[in-house]
């Protein structure tokens, strides 16, 4: 056991000649990047293989699997840099315990998981935030699975009915995927976390689907769910903006799915869709025969599956269908006949051929036509290439010219005036005033360098409009001030809400200006249900504005500490704990679930804004910056509020991700205690709160103190308080590399929020416990219901007694529970 060191390298032979070696844990180290070597697979008794955290490249082994370690049980790689699928080796595995999560390599993990299926002696899979895709296997053979973490991955398609029929399932994380069909309903005593919205169900809730939906996800699923479907296919009705489909008086006509990617098979259920009139599938990859149930639709009109790689008989058409099979080798084959371009043979079509043609084409003419008519077709397609070529040069050039025309930014003065031409760019937005579909470029002289957007749909207002909506930016509209300009609100006139960001001209030069950039480039990347979107910019002169969505309830610090003064309730402690897990999972998004890795610098109460149902989204990426690759930088200037930096950060510029992990620990300091992370109104000795905090924490009494007196304290709250508060220690802990990911914080937090969720529903119907019993007594219920005992050395509660002051939250990083194993938080 080398775990929770700062080991910084792994010889090259360190496993050579330890044949007898049957577990090893090295957990938690810093280690230069390594794969595991070829050397252990010798070690036949292998039964325990831990190395979260420990910079584990390339791929999972193939030598991990039953062949070569008959008795592993226990595999953890975690929080690692591996890339590529599971190894097909596991299948028949005694892996037990199987931890891959959280792969931070810019690939992650990745395919499909049917290798699972065959794993039969399963009780924990963690297989979340990695880009793991495709449909779930069949977990009926699973009968042992009690823990499955799936959530921030890709995955399509409905979930499984075996994997609902689970009788040992206990926990299960679906969150921020792309499942589709009815929402799944699970046991009473399976702890789920699946939030709202975050996956593309048909319905926010349990409930059958419409039927014309249900036969899309059926043809879907002789594609394989593909993610592109998952992902514009939401709502329960086909007839609004599903990719793909049109409608007539609410019935499906045509399907058009052309130069999608698509592989798989076409789906005999397209015959189910009386109303069809058109099925296009031309320039995919579709394998398979084209389904006799198609033949029979009443309405249909054409058929076109050209350029596939499709093979046997074409069924009989009505004869006012057209059929186009052109660009199919092996059409009018058996798949098991000889490969085309045999001469006199050639089976695919030259025309769309209607009803009665058998195979789609006519073999055995090549030998039959004249060498004149051959030498028409040769120079008639010379010619048709060179037209083709003639036509292409010609829409290139337009379509240069109508680039170069859209990337200018102009104004007001470039065109008299008209105080129209100086325009803002808005991502998303309902409002239709005129609509660009091509990538545009800022250019350097306009805003001292490129930033390069691909917009969709935007809409084009001027600036003219941004000072009506805000009564010419007057004081009355202010929603608050920064280090960089003031946010005032606006409302368009369709009633859509708005803040504008107005960054002051005044440190518009050097900095300010790399401040506004920063924040373009970013958040028109980033997209989160916890991140403040960003709507547009604008540019006029030395104005630059950035639009947002409109927060209605204001910042957290709003809420927090000046309630009283604002008219407002104290945010109960429940309402805290879900902030908290909505901020852990924005930051743990722009931290490692994005497309690139970023880091905030600036988080802060005063940065976190509320919506109408006091959700929170983190706000304001003038100060964010992409994270480093494997390595620390070193900030020349600090960017940031004190109080809030880490000592790192503050001391040396040394910028990571655990900058905001420490700035998220004195946030939750804050909402557990009410108060300021600078406070000049107490004592110097009691000032900075992350120093008192720490103080009050020692033991039961003091740190009772130290607790927001407006909290309704009792038993359940006061332990949920407790758990948050060790938390907050170790996010501030004074070393990065004892700070946990925000993953471990966002686990540790769902699984609080899910304890203390409302609902209609009774407490022993969502939980299979008994919520008016004291939370000890739950708890013992639930860790029955666990049964976790077997798999690690100790136990421990999750949510301690204030009189044990050893640490309970099954975190990664060093100084964490000796009790638990785990990498990640439960």
């Amino acid at each position: 056991m080398l775990s929770n060191n700062m080991f910084s390298s792994i010889p090259s032979d360190f496993f050579a000649g330890m044949t007898s070696l049957q577990s090893v844990e090295i957990d938690n180290n810093p280690f230069a990047a390594w794969e595991i070597p070829e050397a252990l697979k010798n070690a036949s008794a292998i039964q325990n293989f831990s190395s979260n955290s420990a910079n584990v490249t390339g791929r999972i082994p193939e030598f991990f699997g039953a062949d070569n370690f008959p008795g592993l049980s226990i595999l953890h790689l975690a929080f690692n840099r591996l890339e590529g699928g599971l190894p097909s080796s596991f299948s028949g595995s005694q892996i037990q315990s199987l931890w891959v999560n959280g792969q931070e390599s810019s690939g992650k993990l990745s395919g499909r998981i049917d290798v699972v299926q065959n794993m039969s002696l399963l009780k924990e899979v963690w297989l979340h935030s990695n880009a793991f895709s495709g449909s779930l296997p069949d977990f009926s053979g699973l009968k042992d699975l009690e823990s499955l973490s799936l959530r921030d991955n890709l995955f399509t398609g409905p979930v499984p009915l075996s994997l609902l029929g689970l009788k040992s399932l206990k926990v299960v994380n679906l969150t921020n995927n792309l499942f589709q069909g009815p929402v799944p309903e699970f046991g009473t005593g399976v702890s789920v976390d699946m939030t709202k919205d975050s996956n593309s169900f048909c319905l926010p809730a349990p409930g059958p689907c419409d039927w014309q939906g249900n036969v899309l996800l059926s043809i879907a699923k002789s594609m394989d769910y593909p993610r592109r479907f998952a992902e514009n296919w939401k709502g329960n009705d086909v007839c609004a903006d599903w990719i793909g489909v049109s409608c007539s008086n609410g019935n499906v006509t045509v399907i058009n799915f052309e130069k999608m990617g698509l592989t798989g098979t076409i789906s005999p259920d397209f015959g189910l869709f009386k109303s069809l009139k058109r099925v296009v599938l031309a320039n995919n990859n579709l394998t398979g025969t084209i389904p006799e149930e198609i033949s029979t639709l009443p309405s249909l009109t054409e058929l076109d599956v050209s350029n596939n790689l499709l093979y046997g008989k074409v069924p009989s058409f009505k004869s006012n269908v057209i059929v186009n099979t052109n660009g199919n080798p092996d059409i009018g084959k058996e798949k098991s006949s000889s490969s085309v371009g045999e001469a006199g043979t050639s089976p695919t079509s030259t025309n769309p051929t209607n009803a009665g043609s058998e195979n789609g084409g006519g073999s055995g003419r090549s030998g039959k036509k004249s060498s004149s008519l051959i030498g028409v077709i040769v120079f008639s397609v010379i010619g048709g290439v060179f037209v083709i070529f003639l036509i292409a040069l010609l829409v290139f050039c337009v379509y240069k010219t109508k680039q170069k025309r859209l990337s200018r930014v102009q104004s007001p003065n470039a065109m008299g005036s008209d105080n129209e031409s100086v325009k803002i760019t808005v991502a998303g937005s309902s409002v239709s005033v005129g609509a660009v579909s091509d990538a545009q470029t800022l250019p350097g002289s306009e805003v001292g360098g490129d930033i390069q957007m691909v917009e969709a749909g935007n809409m084009v207002i001027s600036i003219q409009v941004l000072k009506n909506v805000t009564s010419n930016f007057s004081h009355e509209n202010i929603l608050g001030q920064g280090g960089f300009g003031t946010v005032y609100k606006g409302e368009l006139h369709d009633g859509t809400k708005i803040a504008v960001k107005r960054m002051e001209s005044g440190v518009i030069a050097g900095k300010g200006l790399g401040e506004f950039k920063s924040e373009i480039a970013v958040l028109t990347k980033v997209r989160h249900r916890h991140l403040v979107a960003l709507l547009g910019y604008c540019l006029d002169g030395l104005e630059r504005l950035l639009v947002y969505e409109y927060m209605p309830q204001g910042t957290l610090s709003r809420h927090l500490f000046n309630w009283p003064e604002e008219g407002l309730k104290p945010l109960k402690w429940k309402k805290r704990l879900t902030i908290a897990l909505d901020v852990a999972r924005g930051v743990e998004y722009l931290h490692g679930l994005a497309h690139q890795s970023f880091i905030h610098r600036d988080l802060k109460p005063s940065n976190i804004l509320l919506g109408d149902d006091m959700r929170a989204k983190v706000a304001d990426f003038g100060l964010v910056r992409l994270a480093p690759e494997g390595k620390a930088s070193i900030e020349t200037r600090i960017a940031g509020t004190f109080g809030y930096l880490a000592p790192e950060y503050a001391v040396t510029g040394r910028v990571t991700t655990k900058v905001d992990v420490f700035s998220f620990g004195v946030i939750l300091m804050e909402l557990i205690t009410g108060r300021k992370a600078l406070d000049e109104t107490q004592p110097e000795e009691s000032m900075h709160l992350v120093t008192w905090f720490r103080r009050m924490h020692i033991n039961k009494d003091t740190f009772r103190k130290a607790i927001d007196p407006t909290t309704d304290l009792n038993e359940e709250t006061l332990a949920s308080i407790s758990t948050v508060a060790e938390l907050a220690g170790h996010c501030c802990a004074r070393e990065p590399y004892q700070r946990p990911d925000m993953g471990h914080a966002v686990n540790v937090l769902s699984s609080l929020v899910e304890l203390w969720k409302p609902s209609e529903q009774s407490s022993e119907d969502i939980y299979g416990i008994d919520l008016e019993m004291s939370l000890p007594q739950a708890l013992k219920k639930w860790q029955a219901y666990e049964g976790r005992s077997h798999l690690d050395s100790s136990s421990s509660s999750l949510l301690p007694s204030l009189d044990n002051t050893q640490t309970s939250i099954p975190t990664r990083p060093y100084g964490f529970a000796e009790s638990f194993t785990s990498a990640d938080g439960r």
